[in-house]
């Protein structure tokens, strides 16, 4: 499989001065890729964007106006897409942070090509007032994508970026935004103003609960961003949110059995576990059921992750039964180790009894041929 650093490459970058060069004849194209290929071969992704980005800022007009300019005409070409212009909203940022008059509404006019969530956040902090004068604008605007931006943009925790510390501290600043967003009639800007939501929580739980509370009533839309922008705090059993989802928090829900179909697992390969869990009592009750894998870190400590698994409606005395396969393969986030795992069951937030697997080395699987 590609490595995605793979996507920045001396093709894709001869792809963007083409582009460039049709907005721009004056376009540096064999300066702008001399010697890319030795340049870009050690590093990684982002180091990749941030080349390009840097090789941007030497072959573009001085004159940041100018610059924009050039953008703006390559924006007519529907080939001027995709990964190439990924380092042009860090040329923005970059070049433009001095600009913002002109260069917002042109990260505005990138954002439906790759998006602008990264690269705003440089004006967020620079310039706050004059971005959220923009961000107020941009929430009725009629492209899904730029609406987008207005939650993606603020969220305080976005993966990979640099985090807005001021709105970690205080989220306030774009609550009016979220408000206007939440029933949004996209399901892609609906989905991210459930993952803001969702930042919130991390660090203000009182917050993101007054603002579940006050956006379930407006309806199907909105109760979807609520439901998936609680996941942290259902995941932590907070009583708040589970009872916001319906949950009775207290429910006598027991769990009867839980099996693995191997008690040692090679890197790489998969475990299924079964689980059977009981509602005790007189009246039926929802379960949500998650599980958590304690995956054992470059220290030897073990940390766990939860997993969302299933949410049950339980009738008193009928026991459910629920299989979940598991994979112990390495990720971009997550290096798998050897040693014991713990799988644990977790059923209204609360931890109700776990099993354990060994993680080897493929080749020291004592059953393989």
């Amino acid at each position: 499989m590609a490595d995605l650093k793979d996507e920045i490459s001396v093709t894709l970058a001869g792809r963007l001065a083409g582009e460039l060069a049709a907005a721009w004849p004056a376009f540096p194209r064999a300066r702008f890729t001399r010697g890319l290929g030795d340049a870009l071969a050690p590093l990684a992704l982002m180091a990749r964007v941030e080349l390009l980005t840097g090789r941007l800022v030497e072959a573009l007009p001085d004159d940041f106006g100018d610059a924009a300019g050039v953008l703006w005409r390559a924006l007519e070409s529907a080939g001027f897409t995709g990964w190439m212009t990924l380092p042009c909203g860090g040329y923005v940022a970059r070049a433009g942070i001095d600009r913002p008059e002109v260069a917002l509404p042109l990260l505005a006019g990138l954002t439906p090509r790759w998006s602008s969530e990264g690269p705003i956040r440089a004006f967020i902090h620079r310039h706050p007032d004059l971005t959220y004068a923009h961000l107020r604008r941009w929430v009725d605007h009629p492209d899904e994508h730029v609406r987008r931006l207005v939650s993606e943009g603020t969220r305080p925790r976005l993966p990979w970026a640099p985090r807005l510390r001021q709105l970690v501290a205080d989220p306030g600043p774009s609550v009016e935004l979220l408000d206007r967003l939440v029933d949004d009639p996209s399901s892609y800007v609906r989905r991210s103003v459930a993952n803001h939501l969702n930042d919130i929580a991390h660090d203000h739980p009182d917050l993101a609960i007054e603002l579940a509370r006050r956006w379930l009533p407006r309806g199907d839309r909105a109760a979807w961003a609520v439901r998936h922008g609680l996941r942290t705090l259902v995941k932590q059993g907070d009583p708040r949110a589970l009872e916001l989802l319906g949950v009775d928090p207290d429910a006598d829900i027991r769990l009867t059995a839980l099996t693995v179909d191997r008690a040692t697992v090679p890197i790489g390969e998969a475990v299924t576990f079964t689980l059977a869990v009981e509602l005790h009592g007189t009246t039926a009750a929802d379960a949500v059921v998650d599980y958590r894998i304690h995956y054992v870190g470059a220290d030897g400590r073990r940390r766990p992750k939860v997993f969302k698994l299933a949410r049950r409606r339980l009738l008193p005395g009928q026991p459910a039964t629920i299989s979940r396969g598991h994979r112990f393969e390495h990720v971009s986030i997550r290096r798998i180790r050897p040693g014991k795992h713990t799988i644990d069951v977790q059923v209204n937030g609360r931890v109700l009894g776990a099993v354990e697997v060994e993680v080897v080395e493929l080749d020291a699987n004592p059953d393989a041929p």
